[in-house]
């Protein structure tokens, strides 16, 4: 099982990477948003990561505790979204067997779910007070659950992102981003633009829930056509740095039209934290092991 602090260190790195890598319409290194800068993101990580690697918390306390950790150093939803896919995680890291993958902890973890986490999780969100919550027919999260927490995660899951994740054992990380990621960090040797390669292709070939939600589908033929172009500008250069007035472009065009992939980019977080969780849980001396520092 992996110490404590390589978990708060690969938790904190996967989230710095993430603000390293230029997303257009998301807060980064290169331009803050949505009246939140980089540093918010930082102290957020920072402080919730104590709650996200604590052991003996179920799952929905874990969440709820990191996001109530977060809410004590910033005024205003930075992680929610992050700290609902990282949490499974980073749980089914402390408590998987040696001879057991990641993956397959996870899904045994997701199926045991309970109605108390639900609870908690439920709690969590209304804390967090995201952007276009509104209410639901069933299991909203300002009544009591009546239902285990994956089973909530299912309700929702048509739509948002986030929860369907919950449903199908963390597809899109597993089957599609991590195998962007590694592709990516091979061709570039830099790990932000890795994480960049995994939300460009994401966010071409699935709808950002979180623009959706406030939106509608207004936008996301016209995000996906700008996705698809900064792919194809990114697989044909080995030098990335040559992308970035492509990046400054469409980086205004989003945030003139107060345009967020906020879920995309909590997936890109979660798919770089599972690359490191994947790497270091590999046996001392493998060939393939990578640092934390290196990734």
């Amino acid at each position: 099982m992996m110490s404590r602090q390589v978990l708060i260190d690969a938790y904190c790195q996967a989230c710095e990477i993430e603000l390293q890598a230029f997303k257009p319409g998301n807060v980064s290194v290169y331009s803050a948003c949505h009246d939140m800068t980089v540093a918010d993101f930082r102290i957020s990580a920072e402080a919730s990561s104590l709650a996200m690697t604590a052991p003996g918390l179920s799952l929905g306390e874990r969440i709820y505790r990191a996001v109530q950790a977060t809410r004590e150093v910033v005024a205003c939803n930075t992680n929610l979204g992050i700290i609902l896919l990282c949490a499974p995680l980073i749980q089914a890291a402390l408590s998987r067997r040696s001879d057991q993958c990641l993956r397959d902890r996870l899904l045994e973890l997701l199926d045991s779910t309970t109605r108390d986490d639900a609870e908690w999780v439920f709690k969590a969100i209304r804390l967090a007070a995201p952007g276009g919550l509104g209410t639901s027919a069933a299991e909203d999260v300002n009544q009591p659950a009546s239902v285990t927490l994956q089973q909530a995660m299912a309700i929702a899951a048509e739509r948002d992102r986030i929860a369907l994740q919950f449903t199908n054992g963390f597809k899109d990380v597993f089957e599609f981003g991590i195998l962007q990621y590694n592709r990516a960090f091979v061709w570039f040797g830099k790990s932000e633009w890795a994480a960049l390669s995994v939300f460009a292709h994401l966010l071409a070939r699935t709808p950002d829930s979180h623009i959706e939600r406030k939106y509608g589908k207004q936008y996301s033929e016209w995000i996906a056509g700008e996705m698809a172009g900064l792919c194809r500008a990114m697989e044909t250069t080995s030098e990335p740095d040559k992308v970035l007035p492509m990046l400054y472009i469409m980086d205004k065009a989003f945030k003139a039209k107060k345009i967020n992939p906020g879920t995309t980019a909590d997936m890109t977080v979660a798919t770089v934290l599972t690359v490191l969780l994947e790497r270091l849980a590999k046996p001392e001396g493998s060939a393939n092991k990578t640092a934390i520092s290196g990734i």
